[in-house]
């Protein structure tokens, strides 16, 4: 399955917008000022696989649901992670009321819950929300481990 599904993403740096696949075998760049750009995507059932397992950097997986009031709160924390780590990881959302075999999956028994994927293995776990400051450094101790 190709997914040929697009979101568009402002660049931090130049403030133009980007339309940009879901699934790619590249890191986005800003087609003007040639930046990294925020990978922030969302995903579900039946192409998690393609735009989370098959990913070629690290997936933080934000399993949600839209009656979640710490879901909301950590959403923004979650985005400035992803523009602050732009180009070294994809941003994964995913509405778990929407999507349950992903909920499945990852036997979620509370939202949010948080996921690092290398290659599709979860590689960090989390439950809850927190402040940007606290989920980068969550982050980066998670990539600091990748083989």
């Amino acid at each position: 399955m190709n997914t040929t599904r697009t979101t568009t993403v402002t660049c931090p740096n130049c403030g133009r917008g980007n339309r940009i696949p879901v699934a790619a075998e590249r890191r986005p760049r800003c087609g003007h000022c040639k930046q990294p750009l925020p990978w922030i995507v969302d995903a579900g059932d039946d192409d998690f696989v393609e735009v989370a397992d098959h990913a070629t950097q690290p997936a933080v997986v934000d399993l949600w649901a839209t009656w979640c009031g710490p879901c909301r709160m950590v959403s923004p924390a979650l985005e400035q992670v992803a523009r602050e780590l732009a180009g070294r990881i994809k941003l994964v959302k995913v509405d778990i009321d929407k999507n349950p075999r992903v909920s499945r999956r990852f036997e979620v028994q509370a939202v949010p819950t948080l996921l690092v994927l290398d290659r599709g293995k979860t590689v960090a776990r989390q439950a809850g929300a927190a402040p940007a400051h606290v989920l980068r450094s969550w982050v980066e101790q998670a990539m600091a481990g990748r083989a």
